[in-house]
């Protein structure tokens, strides 16, 4: 069996540089690297409608936006198959097979689904007057389970905070094999190779940038939005003069530089460290951290070198969006013709699932052999 990749993204908004370092980059990598059979990128707005199905509009706008973040950003449709979830509906027939594989107390003690339940201020109880949690997403490490073994996905590049989803999966797919029979691939996750990309901080340096906490820099955005956003970054509270010695860990500047920064970068934007009252001449990132620990180098060239930094990530990713955007009709062709692709390899698995779990009585052969069976048991006439 071949190599197969699965991944995608809710589109509940445009995609942020969180997105890119955390999980996105890799895709492009992956995909351009020659070592996977197939790759599989969802646009998951089923998923997104679990918490959002009174505003079916927002999704349905944000599909195109995500979109063309996946092909600005590099995912090419003659290598990867890019799809719209809601339009594969076997994936909906596994997710209510597997439900009956993973109990209630199970999904309870998912710390991701815990997580997002208190992010959205979903009520846990009947105790408060907070909306209570929709079925449908406390339900969906099943859905994704679906989603993963329908394309017999071997690999999912994920960040670090999909990790007890990936394991759920994991055990859907034990369980399934146990009782049926060999059927499911257990699939391995992919985490970022790069410590700050597991899990990019907010501009406003809170732990997640979120498009509903407002502090994201996102793939889309102008070079001015960029620098406006740079400019009111959280950096080191006791940093208050020049002089004094600085502090490197927590400090969300230099959490984005660890993610994006490269040693080429000294060379290209050098000058932004060139100043009237100091001027520094750095080759690595590694120096400017000693020197900002040391004392003597201020919030705003570091901040100015960021800028530089993220908008030499971004140009080539903005100049390509500009080009789609002027063809819309194109990128929904991508889309349809990459959901009939994907509904065809769901399909395979579900036929195999169904074999297993011997609710495939009309296929070809088995419903011959169920009426010789049953009428052998009952005494009819053939």
């Amino acid at each position: 069996m071949g190599k197969i990749i699965l991944t995608g993204d809710r589109p509940t908004g445009r995609l942020h540089i969180g997105h890119y370092v955390g999980s996105l980059r890799r895709r492009v990598e992956l995909q351009n690297s020659g070592l996977y059979d197939k790759i599989f990128v969802m646009i998951a707005d089923a998923q997104a409608l679990t918490d959002n199905a009174d505003n079916p509009e927002k999704v349905r706008q944000n599909i195109l936006e995500v979109a063309l973040d996946y092909m600005s950003a590099g995912l090419d449709p003659q290598k990867t198959t890019i799809f719209i979830q809601s339009q594969v509906s076997e994936l909906t027939e596994l997710t209510f097979f597997y439900n009956n594989l993973v109990t209630v107390q199970r999904l309870q003690r998912n710390p991701t689904v815990k997580q997002e339940i208190k992010m959205r201020g979903f009520s846990e109880d009947d105790s408060d007057n907070k909306a209570g949690t929709p079925v449908g997403f406390f339900c969906y490490p099943i859905s994704q389970a679906a989603d993963i073994t329908a394309f017999k996905a071997t690999t999912v590049p994920v960040g670090e905070d999909q990790e007890p989803m990936i394991e759920q999966t994991r055990e859907i797919v034990r369980k399934f094999n146990s009782v049926y029979g060999p059927t499911l691939v257990e699939p391995e996750i992919l985490l970022p190779d790069n410590a700050a990309c597991l899990r990019l901080p907010g501009t406003d340096g809170k732990a997640k940038m979120s498009k509903s906490l407002g502090n994201c820099i996102y793939l889309s955005d102008s070079a001015e939005e960029v620098w406006a956003k740079v400019k009111g970054m959280f950096t080191d509270p006791g940093h208050l003069q020049v002089s004094d010695p600085g502090k490197v860990e927590g400090n969300t500047v230099f959490t984005y530089l660890d993610a994006f920064c490269r040693d080429e970068h000294f060379e290209k934007f050098g000058d932004c460290f060139k100043g009237r009252k100091a001027s520094f001449e750095f080759h690595s990132l590694d120096e400017v951290k000693a020197q900002y620990r040391a004392g003597g180098l201020g919030d705003m060239m570091i901040k100015n070198f960021l800028n530089a930094v993220l908008n030499d990530t971004l140009e080539p990713i903005r100049t390509r969006r500009k080009e789609l955007e002027q063809d819309i009709p194109y990128v929904y062709e991508v889309l349809r013709k990459g959901s009939e692709t994907a509904r065809a390899a769901a399909a395979e698995t579900l036929t195999d699932v169904k074999r297993s779990m011997r609710i495939n009585y009309f296929d070809p052969g088995v419903l011959d052999e169920l009426i010789k069976e049953q009428s052998e048991k009952y005494g009819s006439q053939l």
